[in-house]
């Protein structure tokens, strides 16, 4: 039986070409989406005519696209996050949904450590001095006098944790699940409440899974508690942050700056308030970055539509 995938996922597209003769030999005609970073669901509910499984990125699978959806088997997910996809529809349903846990946190790690090196030496505003002539002796931090907080201390959490620890850093955390004894043996982390971590971190770096405790997690409320002097970091996902009250808080300078990978619309629009902000790094989702983590999650991903598609006919 010939079966109908539709690929969405923007990395799974890049690399098409290197599994295509592995969809041939399974008997899979696949379908490349536009090129788009996110699909919403009045643009799923166009395409999801005769489609029988999905790779997809971080697209908006509602319940209302997966009831159109009539041959709709399995979901695989290119990467960790299915914040986006209805789960308790896909269970109504008897779609097979799958995604590759744990699959970045390294590579997060790291970008999040380089925005913090960033901020504490003034990396990218000295560049700019210099190129424009200005020769500037500025004052920076060692990140040994730092303080980092950590909101979400799960698998990418606990390697940013690690990272900073080995910088000399003080470390605070939260988390609503309890942290293992020998983690904070091995890392000597102050796990506290949300309000003391911001109250008292350098840093803040969110790290946590966008679900409806987390939505809007930092808004005018909590800028207010932050160092005047603080940056804080979002490499989890965009509505974690409320980029309203975000902007704002950089205008008044309640906060000193930000790092953002993740926005609450991908792609950030042109028009956007952050553009213009020189204390602002900005990305485009790229922070799970790294050429090994992508070849794993492409087999998985691979791997978790075929088990879908296999279980459907047995």
């Amino acid at each position: 039986m010939q079966f109908r995938v539709l690929i969405t996922a923007p990395y799974m597209r890049m690399a098409i070409d290197e599994f295509r003769p592995v969809f041939e030999q399974e008997g899979i005609e696949i379908v490349i989406a536009p090129r788009q970073e996110r699909f919403e669901e009045e643009e799923l509910l166009e395409m999801m005519t005769d489609i029988d499984g999905v790779i997809c990125g971080d697209d908006c699978f509602t319940k209302r696209v997966l009831q159109k959806a009539n041959r709709l088997k399995v979901i695989s997910k290119w990467g960790t996050g299915i914040d986006s996809i209805d789960q308790d529809a896909c269970r109504e349903l008897g779609i097979v949904l799958g995604n590759t846990p744990d699959a970045f946190s390294k590579a997060v790690a790291d970008t999040v450590l380089g925005y913090v090196l960033n901020f504490a030496r003034k990396l990218v505003q000295l560049d700019r001095a210099v190129r424009k002539g200005d020769w500037e002796k500025v004052p920076c931090a060692a990140l040994h006098e730092c303080t980092l907080g950590v909101i979400g201390v799960g698998n990418v959490g606990k390697q940013i944790v690690r990272r900073a620890i080995a910088f000399g850093m003080r470390v605070l955390g939260n988390d609503l699940e309890q942290m293992p004894e020998e983690f904070l043996t091995e890392t000597g982390i102050e796990m506290v409440s949300k309000e003391k971590l911001l109250g008292q971190a350098d840093f803040v770096s969110l790290n946590c899974t966008l679900n409806p405790t987390s939505l809007h997690l930092i808004s005018d409320s909590e800028f207010a508690l932050m160092k005047d002097t603080a940056v804080i970091i979002n490499t989890s996902r965009g509505p974690v942050i409320d980029e309203p009250a975000l902007i704002r808080a950089l205008q008044d300078k309640k906060i000193a700056g930000a790092a953002m990978d993740v926005f609450e619309v991908e792609p950030l629009p042109l028009d956007s308030e952050l553009l213009g902000m020189e204390n602002v790094l900005l990305a485009s989702h790229n922070a799970n970055s790294s050429a090994e983590a992508w070849e794993k999650v492409h087999r998985n991903t691979i791997k978790n539509l075929f088990n879908g598609l296999r279980e459907a006919v047995t």
